[in-house]
């Protein structure tokens, strides 16, 4: 039997992470239930300071997560604060496959925050390596 899973991303900004990175993919951040968040606070079972306020909205402090609207079966993107920042390199990370669309995506999301740190070639595989907001690396394929 196999298990569900989620990918986890430890973040300074789980909100701003999670926004640029469902444009990114072209996902769509999980919509926040601010009365269920409310009501959990109201009983007693949350604090005030477990909650921010978001692009106007009232959200979890500690994470936000993404999801493919279009394949809801496939594994969400949480983005989880931590307070230490990045100091090595990922030992995981995404690959974004677009195909012949690579420079034009890579472009694209360059514009939107994105660096690019190299570009490689092996056989026939061809990938642009990035960084994200905070440094994650990832590759465009």
């Amino acid at each position: 039997m196999g298990y569900e899973f989620q990918v986890t991303v430890d973040s300074a900004n789980p909100h701003e992470q999670a926004k640029w990175w469902a444009a990114a993919l072209g996902w769509e951040p999980e919509p926040s239930d601010e009365d269920f968040i409310r009501g959990l606070v109201a009983a007693g079972r949350a604090q005030e300071s477990d909650t921010a306020v978001f692009e106007g909205v009232l959200v979890w402090k500690e994470g936000a997560a993404i999801r493919d609207p279009a394949h809801p079966e496939r594994p969400r993107v949480l983005f989880q604060y931590v307070a230490e920042s990045k100091s090595v390199k990922n030992r995981l990370h995404f690959d974004i496959r677009v195909g012949d669309e690579r420079e034009a995506v890579a472009s694209a999301l360059e514009q939107a925050g994105a660096r690019i740190l190299h570009r490689g070639r092996q056989g026939p595989s061809v990938w642009i390596t990035m960084a994200d907001l905070e440094g994650n690396e990832f590759c465009v394929s």
